[in-house]
């Protein structure tokens, strides 16, 4: 891979999540942690992201906030392994559901259609593949949006869940690091993460592989919080043994 290549994906990538690990990178673009280093060098030199032990974070001037389209195009197949997974295993009729907001859990969306389930979300786009579907139940959480990841966000929505009890929430972030902690990047939807774990009667986390080891600046919880992990074969092994340790179930597939 060429180097100017190399350096627009790693940019990508550290603007799709806020921050990134040297050994992530070194796996997702095959090549070894110390090209990644030198990499990271040049454009933290060039100003593009800020070099920080062990790997980068998105320069402070940098639009972190994506399209949800151009995140939706990163890692398809696996997303979409674990989404399968998730709603032939993890969902019964009846079930009222809490959906995430997140290009996985659209995902998972498409694989509920025509399920007698109730579903409750506050992402725009879980309503778009759910909103001509007889069949299910659909309740959308009120509040602010968020036109560029197409959720909806604040306190509106927070009180909105503090009235809701689900069977399960299906739960995406930004990365786990490997110690089990649930992370994210972005401070408006970090709340609503911990509402919606506290209105679930079983939390699910739904992340592809590329998460385990992750990074992010904001706490969502501890593995102790989750009951499932539901990830890709190939997903860091010291962090699921940590996810398995602090109780929770991990399916890989």
């Amino acid at each position: 891979m060429l180097q100017r290549v190399r350096h627009a994906e790693i940019m990508r990538r550290v603007r799709l999540s806020g921050a990134t690990s040297v050994q992530e990178l070194a796996q997702q673009l095959g090549v070894s942690p110390s090209t990644i280093r030198r990499d990271l060098e040049v454009l933290d030199r060039d100003g593009t992201l800020r070099r920080v032990r062990g790997g980068a974070l998105a320069s402070v001037d940098a639009d972190t906030d994506r399209p949800f389209a151009e995140v939706a195009e990163v890692d398809e197949q696996d997303k979409e392994a674990v989404a399968a997974c998730a709603a032939a295993e993890l969902v019964r009729d009846g079930d009222v559901v809490l959906l995430d907001i997140g290009t996985t859990t659209m995902r998972l969306a498409h694989h509920l259609r025509g399920r007698s389930i109730t579903v409750i979300t506050s992402s725009l786009a879980v309503f778009d593949v759910l909103r001509h579907d007889s069949a299910v139940e659909l309740l959308l959480l009120g509040g602010r949006l968020r036109r560029p990841y197409h959720s909806l966000v604040g306190v509106l929505t927070e009180a909105a869940l503090g009235q809701v009890v689900a069977d399960r929430v299906f739960l995406g972030v930004s990365g786990v690091r490997q110690d089990g902690q649930l992370v994210d990047t972005t401070l408006a939807e970090v709340p609503l993460k911990r509402a919606m774990i506290a209105a679930a009667g079983e939390v699910v986390l739904l992340v592809d592989r590329h998460k385990f080891p992750g990074t992010g600046a904001l706490r969502v919880c501890g593995p102790e919080d989750i009951d499932v992990v539901v990830t890709n074969r190939g997903a860091d092994e010291t962090t699921l043994r940590n996810c398995a340790a602090a109780g929770a179930e991990v399916v890989r597939v």
